[in-house]
């Protein structure tokens, strides 16, 4: 039986909409699965003729607002749609803990109107760790090719360095370790981690922090068992990782150097998984695309993507 996979609907104003309404029809996606919309049935009936795409089939969609859909405009999100982005998610993440679904797939929100509704995290990652009570927990990017788990987030480049540490670095890999023996079915996970500095800081000539902080975390792993490689130079980690076959997944110490190489690979189709909960949870990998919504031309791949990723990790 195709598992049931809670979509949310995301911003109103954005893309998530448009992208929804194309992932739903797709084949792609109801060869493998049974979505459920979390959103406004109002909104993309008004969408898809609009932009001419076909209407969700009756059952698809979980009505969860009212919104005033003859007053809301592209790109232009009020409170109330930051209050209605926030009850999908909580309405998506209820239905993944009963087990009404196997997972839930979440399409962007915009994080300025949902401040205007009272929300009170950084974004989706923190807010559903918090619905699921999970005090430790990673992001991961990925697709087929390349995936990559961050030890920092969205941090400045300048504040890095002190916020690498051996317990974040241990918590990283066991995380990782777990999910991807776990969620993804590997007996033994190859993972890689990337050093700091430049080639790993050289035996401390370009800095210490491989040597005080990170490679004590991965000795620590490996005495658990782990397999778990590093620290290894950040411009060839990825090349072993991908060309070369090495690595299942690679240890990030900040944003950008996880994610350039990602994007390279996986602009269009990267998905954003959150590691560590207890219920399966994906996303795409990109915004709410003010730019283009409701024109009719957001590609649905990265959602597409996302889908796949969560039936594979809810097996």
């Amino acid at each position: 039986m195709k598992p049931s996979i809670a979509i949310t609907m995301g911003d109103p104003c954005g893309v998530g909409p448009e992208i929804i309404l194309k992932a739903v029809a797709d084949r792609r996606v109801l060869r493998i699965a049974r979505p459920v919309v979390i959103g406004d049935a109002a909104l993309l009936e008004r969408l898809a003729l609009k932009l001419r795409l076909t209407p969700p089939a009756d059952g698809v969609v979980c009505n969860h607002s009212n919104l005033a859909t003859g007053a809301l405009r592209p790109s232009s999100p009020t409170k109330a749609t930051g209050s209605a982005m926030i009850s999908y998610i909580e309405e998506g993440v209820r239905m993944a803990k009963s087990g009404t679904a196997a997972a839930i797939v979440t399409a962007p929100i915009s994080k300025e109107a949902a401040k205007k509704a009272g929300f009170a995290f950084p974004g989706h990652t923190e807010f559903i760790a918090h619905l699921t009570g999970t005090k430790k927990f990673r992001m991961m990017l990925g697709g087929d090719s390349l995936k990559v788990i961050l030890v920092t987030i969205h941090e400045a480049i300048s504040k890095v360095p002190g916020l690498i540490t051996k317990a974040g670095v241990y918590d990283t890999i066991k995380i990782t370790d777990a999910a991807f023996s776990g969620r993804f079915g590997l007996k033994r996970p190859r993972i890689a981690v990337a050093g700091l500095n430049p080639h790993a800081g050289e035996g401390g000539m370009f800095g210490t922090e491989e040597i005080k902080i990170i490679a004590p975390a991965i000795k620590k792993a490996q005495n658990e068992g782990i397999d778990v490689t590093g620290p290894l130079p950040p411009d060839t980690v990825f090349y072993r990782a991908v060309r070369k076959s090495e690595f299942d997944c690679v240890v990030c110490m900040y944003h950008d150097q996880g994610l350039g190489p990602l994007k390279l690979l996986h602009f269009e189709d990267g998905v954003n998984a959150t590691l560590g909960l207890p219920i399966v949870r994906t996303s795409v990998d990109h915004g709410t695309a003010y730019d283009i919504a409701w024109k009719g031309i957001a590609s649905h791949e990265s959602l597409v993507a996302a889908i796949k990723m969560a039936v594979e990790m809810a097996a």
